[in-house]
């Protein structure tokens, strides 16, 4: 009876039929998706010490200030959404290193066993990354709220919707910490011969830019230091996923020199 095939099988140079990536993506995404969920249910569980953190910015500017300054559910519903959104918020975080090792154990099969040591370090970091860049982010909320309601006139309250708090918390965490995470992506096609090194590196003018347009997006305080404090860090990993993927092709380019060499005295 013969042995049953593999459902990752690969050719000689490592690479996967698309069918096998098309099934092997399917089954990653689920499996990120149940840690999420997973992760989720901690938040749900958890909501009580968690709302008491995201809103600490609020209630200390209320008691700084002395102004009303205070988040507002606004629907019968609203209550309700906020824990589920806040949960799945949560869950993102806390399940940070699943998906992300998913989203490695999808780009391995494409690699060869030398490929896969090589970004075996640079991959480890990425949950430290997004945790950084989320944590980054969190610190700079607090200056980010007490600016934005500065602007209220006074004499006036300023009563916060909740969904649009969470909303404005979720983007500046979520979004600076999916920044963070991006040489890890870079890194991750220039393996699999997607970008090469050299790509990355004729492309860092607009990367640069981009990173601070990020930067001003991301922290919506409008003020230099905030925008320099998320675009620099990022420019810097930038260019340290530039030099881990030039490493790589110089590694590739001398194994096909020496490949072209044994081949030609073969010949001979």
């Amino acid at each position: 009876m013969s042995a049953r095939p593999s459902r990752r099988r690969t050719d000689d140079e490592g690479r996967m039929p698309l069918r096998e990536h098309l099934l092997e993506l399917r089954k990653r995404v689920g499996l990120a998706v149940v840690g999420l969920l997973l992760g989720a249910v901690v938040g749900w569980v958890l909501y009580p010490p968690i709302f008491e953190i995201l809103q600490a910015p609020v209630v200390d500017l209320n008691e700084a200030r002395g102004d009303l300054i205070a988040l507002n559910f606004s629907g019968v519903l609203s209550a309700f959404d906020m824990r589920l959104k806040v949960a799945f918020f949560v869950g993102v975080i806390v399940s940070s290193p699943w998906w992300v090792y998913q989203l490695w154990a999808f780009v391995t099969p494409g690699l060869t066993h030398r490929e896969r040591l090589t970004t075996v370090g640079f991959v480890t970091a990425a949950v430290p990354l997004f945790l950084a860049g989320a944590f980054l982010a969190w610190t700079l909320l607090p200056k980010a709220v007490a600016l934005l309601t500065g602007f209220t006139p006074e004499g006036s309250a300023n009563l916060i919707t909740a969904q649009e708090y969470l909303t404005f918390v979720m983007r500046m965490v979520l979004a600076s910490g999916v920044g963070f995470l991006l040489p890890v992506v870079m890194v991750g096609l220039t393996m699999v011969g997607a970008v090469e090194g050299r790509t990355w590196l004729r492309g860092w003018r607009v990367a640069v830019l981009l990173a601070f347009v990020f930067g001003a997006v991301a922290t919506p305080t409008g003020d230099a230091v905030s925008m320099l404090v998320l675009a620099v860090p990022i420019v810097g990993l930038y260019f340290a996923a530039v030099g881990v993927a030039l490493l790589r092709d110089r590694r590739v380019a001398r194994r096909e020199a020496a490949q072209d060499a044994a081949d030609a005295g073969t010949e001979v």
